[in-house]
């Protein structure tokens, strides 16, 4: 029985079993505008498989590499369970009861319990956006922040708390002195997704995992010290205000001063 909507939901939300020939049990839970049939049900293009490995895959809604990475599974591995969402949104109690071989967290939005991550046979994997330097949030950011020369992605074991378990892999790549927090997370991403598929064709042959020299350098960044790298005080140098704005300045994401109680946002320059 599919798990109950999120609350004042119910109506909006989309749960849904597929079945497809291959007996592949399919659950999706999707919102509002971001599931689009002809993407995500497996079809005659995805590549089947005698695999019978099963994979619980966890992402985040309307992003295009979470999209290739669960077609992949869904024509790798079988049976494929999957749930995709947003920041607040809670994990489906389906998910929470599921037991199977592998969890691909990509891009996900949940932290994953650790009851869940026991039920895991074989491994419970993360494809982390930053190099071991950068575990927890806003690790593009800190990276730009610190002027960084050089970045990454990191597959790892996924622990209970947060960007801590064993390293499987490291995917790093330069950081340009123009890199903004646009172009270096889209160098991220691409990166990222060509760590994924080595990876993911490793577990689809039955194969061992890597198991990187690599360790993380530091507790993970926290939800507070990412918020304060958007204050900018008149006590700071200009220096210190460029870092900054280089550092977080994307999109509606700016850096702000606030005076006498009012908040001045910044505002970029028009390219």
């Amino acid at each position: 029985m599919p798990p109950a909507c999120p609350e004042g939901r119910a109506s909006a939300a989309i749960l849904r079993i597929l079945s497809v020939q291959r007996r592949e049990s399919v659950f999706f839970v999707g919102l509002p505008g971001v599931y689009n049939e002809s993407v995500f049900i497996p079809d005659a293009s995805i590549p089947m498989t005698n695999n019978t490995f099963s994979l619980l895959f966890l992402g985040k809604t309307d992003d295009p590499d979470c999209v290739r990475a669960l077609k992949f599974c869904q024509g790798t591995f079988a049976p494929v369970t999957y749930c995709l969402g947003k920041w607040g949104d809670p994990l489906p109690e389906n998910v929470r009861d599921w037991e199977g071989d592998y969890i691909v967290s990509y891009l996900s939005r949940w932290v994953i319990p650790d009851a869940l991550l026991k039920r895991a046979h074989k491994a419970a994997i993360n494809f982390h956006p930053a190099s071991p330097e950068y575990p927890g949030i806003g690790c593009t950011n800190f990276a730009l922040y610190e002027n960084a020369t050089e970045y990454g992605t990191t597959c790892h074991h996924m622990a209970p708390k947060v960007d801590t378990g064993r390293i499987i892999a490291v995917r790093r790549f330069p950081i340009y002195p123009e890199d903004d927090v646009a172009a270096l997370l889209r160098r991220t991403y691409e990166n990222q997704i060509a760590l994924f598929f080595e990876i993911a064709q490793l577990m689809a042959e039955g194969k061992e995992l890597p198991v990187s020299k690599e360790t993380w350098t530091r507790p993970p960044f926290t939800r507070k010290e990412f918020n304060e790298l958007f204050q900018i005080t008149p006590e700071q140098s200009k220096e210190e205000i460029a870092r900054r704005i280089r550092a977080v300045s994307y999109g509606g994401f700016q850096p702000y001063v606030e005076l006498e109680g009012y908040r001045f946002e910044y505002k970029p320059a028009s390219k």
